[in-house]
């Protein structure tokens, strides 16, 4: 079983090479699925235009179907489970630093409130939304071909406008939630972030707190706040994911698992995932099939 760390793995599986910063699909029928997990390391946005799909994400079940959309952050770990016969989807993966290249604001993506469950939406929305998506992802399939002095420009341009009709999908949603005040929205996107980054080397809320320069007191407040969740469970949740991605990948052994995420021993790691998912590593492992 192999798994797929990361974007260009998954895309090679398909024999595309994309070394560019975005890569938008043609839409055709995909008969094969990479069958291992593997983590995103680009953004993603993919809708289904077509029969119907089980996909697995961050460990959550979905079934996904026409008219219905994804969009997720890097770090976000995805499995396909099942799709039907007529599925169908257009996707579009792209770099952050490609997107915000000359905007100052390095959280202009996050800011639009895309990721309801931490570092990804589904989300259902009507056939003529839908189709607004669609229009788009085939606009920029058109604009890409072709090589001007402005093009990298006009692509950026698209994506962000898929973006906003995303965020602005995504809103109506969820319409009844409050708002955030700006300042400490900010915090929880910084914090965010700086999981992702440092999550195979750091879990400890202090480390966090300082890297921010708050108190451990007041950084448990605003995510507490922001997510319903404190500082440690949410680090717990991103560990958690990088487990599963290793878990994944027979090539790796339990302990050398333990001793990329930092923990003292084996047992200790096999204590934490137990803990998390009621099962040890050795028995996901038997009950995805998964042998080392």
């Amino acid at each position: 079983m192999v798994t797929y760390e990361n974007l260009h793995d998954t895309l090679s599986f398909y024999n595309i090479d994309c070394r560019q910063s975005y890569y938008i699909s043609s839409g055709n029928p995909i008969f094969d699925f990479p069958k291992a997990p593997f983590r995103m390391d680009y953004y993603a946005l993919c809708i289904c235009t077509a029969g119907e799909i089980n996909i697995e994400i961050d460990s959550k079940k979905y079934k996904v179907d026409a008219h219905s959309f994804l969009i997720a952050a890097p770090s976000t770990i995805v499995r396909f489970l099942k799709t039907s016969k007529d599925f169908m989807m257009k996707l579009l993966f792209f770099d952050k630093n490609f997107l915000i290249k000359n905007i100052s604001n390095p959280f202009i993506i996050e800011k639009m409130n895309l990721f309801s469950e931490g570092s990804y939406s589904i989300v259902k929305t009507a056939a003529k939304n839908s189709l607004q998506i669609q229009n788009l992802l085939d606009y920029l399939k058109k604009k890409s071909r072709k090589k001007g002095k402005f093009t990298e420009e006009i692509i950026r341009t698209i994506i962000f406008n898929l973006l906003l009709e995303a965020a602005e999908i995504i809103e109506k949603e969820s319409s009844t939630r409050p708002e955030k005040e700006e300042g400490k929205k900010d915090l929880f996107l910084k914090f965010s972030q700086l999981i992702r980054e440092n999550i195979r080397q750091h879990r400890t809320v202090q480390f966090y707190a300082d890297q921010l320069c708050v108190s451990n007191k007041y950084l448990i407040e605003i995510i507490k706040k922001a997510c319903g969740k404190t500082p440690h469970e949410v680090i717990d949740e991103t560990l958690l994911k990088e487990a599963y991605v290793m878990l994944g990948n027979p090539d790796f052994i339990i302990s050398e698992i333990a001793f990329e995420l930092q923990f003292n021993s084996a047992s200790a790691f096999g204590r934490f995932f137990k803990k998390q998912t009621s099962i040890s590593p050795s028995e996901y492992r038997t009950k995805e099939n998964i042998q080392s």
